[in-house]
């Protein structure tokens, strides 16, 4: 059966789909195929119902359905402007976008070396966004909250 994820608490592993035949079905991360770890709110997977729970949850190959957080926009604002730490406020990493922003603009006074090194750290960080998929990007920067790389 086919159907889409409602909500997935990455702390506890449980999660609910709401299936093609309109009834919810509960699962919880051992019924995650393929080596998923998480899945994020509005992927559309595939799933056998079982007394009202899904197992062998997998997710359709080929959606593009977003999360809370999507990679394509964070790797656009990573390449157009990234030196100043605006992909990192889109993230939701606020610390770290302060840092990019205070290096970025400090390095205006210091030579502009500084500036630069924080210009190449966000184009190796679009390079990342653009290569990891929805999930990995989802599973790292939205449930794992990484801020660096």
């Amino acid at each position: 059966m086919r159907g889409v994820v409602l909500g997935f608490d990455a702390a506890t592993g449980k999660g609910v789909i709401s299936g093609d035949d309109a009834n919810r079905y509960s699962f919880d991360r051992a019924g995650l195929g393929d080596g998923v770890h998480s899945l994020m709110p509005g992927k559309k997977v595939d799933f056998v119902a079982e007394n009202g729970r899904a197992t062998s949850v997998f997710p359709i190959v080929g959606d593009f359905s977003i999360g809370e957080k999507n990679k394509w926009i964070a790797a656009l604002l990573a390449f157009v402007a990234g030196g100043l730490g605006i992909h990192k406020f889109y993230l939701g990493k606020n610390t770290a976008g302060f840092i990019m922003l205070v290096v970025f603009l400090g390095g205006i006074i210091l030579a502009a070396i500084p500036t630069i090194i924080m210009s190449i750290v966000a184009f190796i960080e679009c390079v990342i966004y653009v290569v990891k998929s929805e999930q990995q990007f989802y599973d790292d920067y939205v449930v794992g909250d990484r801020a660096w790389f």
